[in-house]
């Protein structure tokens, strides 16, 4: 009896052990067909979610988007045969708008974070960015280090949802906090001396001030942080996933992605097709 129960639970597992890797691609092949990368090839079009920064991505003088991020994405589109659409989303809403399937893929100088991380899945960095600080001559005049803005009655202005606005609350507990849905909005805070420090990832800090240098000063050379920027994918996919980091590895070693870096973040030649 004990011969026979043993014969038949060894056809069983050989049964199994058979039949796992049938089932494993059936699987793979229905993750492949679901994967948004299939359905990008499908439909010709790769939809980009993402937000304004300078100079990550702006309109010019025409309408037209440009900047960094904008030509990165193009030159994915380009590289994957198929036509590409901007979808501009306000930066507090763009992971549930990505998750809800209003576009394909996040870019916009989203930093990869852990909170963010448990929503949505991250590519390997194709940049890597900072914090720096901007103030206001006439509120801030008299910040000249982090320890300064870190007091008492200073006012920080920072975009909603951003890495500023947490890095506001983990670095300077003492100065009081304003949120703003734009950045342009938080400018208009320094420039009107309603707030003394504004935090945005470089090289904002550094153009603002070039630009209204009778207003606006960086009283911290640099930035305080380093950040990995990379593509917010949704989760469960990792065809897409693949695909991606195997661009970035390629644009990396082949110098294009320091390339078009250098061009929009070392000068401000690209100034004339923003007037």
């Amino acid at each position: 009896m004990g011969k026979a129960i043993l014969k038949t639970v060894s056809t069983l597992l050989l049964v199994v052990v058979f039949c796992l890797p049938a089932a494993a691609q059936n699987v793979m092949s229905e993750l492949n067909k679901e994967s948004v990368i299939s359905k990008v090839i499908e439909r010709n079009k790769l939809r980009v979610g993402f937000s304004t920064f300078v100079p990550w991505a702006m309109k010019d003088k025409n309408g037209n988007f440009i900047g960094f991020e904008i030509d990165v994405m193009k030159e994915l589109a380009k590289d994957l045969g198929v036509e590409i659409e901007f979808v501009p989303t306000t930066w507090s809403g763009i992971i549930p708008a990505l998750l809800s399937d209003k576009f394909d893929v996040i870019i916009g100088g989203m930093s990869v974070t852990t909170q963010r991380n448990l929503k949505v899945n991250f590519t390997d960095p194709y940049d890597y960015t900072g914090i720096g600080i901007l103030a206001s001559l006439k509120k801030g005049g008299n910040i000249h280090s982090l320890e300064d803005v870190n007091k008492d009655g200073v006012i920080i202005v920072a975009r909603i949802g951003s890495t500023p606005a947490a890095a506001a609350k983990e670095y300077f507990p003492k100065a009081e906090i304003r949120l703003f849905e734009k950045e342009t909005q938080c400018v208009q805070e320094l420039m009107t001396g309603r707030a003394a420090v504004m935090l945005a990832s470089a090289p904002l800090p550094a153009f603002k001030a070039y630009e209204f240098p009778k207003k606006l000063f960086v009283p911290v050379k640099g930035t305080f942080t380093k950040e990995p920027i990379a593509f917010a994918l949704r989760k469960g996919d990792p065809d897409t996933l693949n695909v991606l980091n195997n661009w970035i590895r390629i644009k990396h070693d082949s110098g294009w992605l320091t390339a078009r870096k250098d061009y929009w973040f070392e000068g401000k030649q690209w100034e004339s097709l923003l007037k």
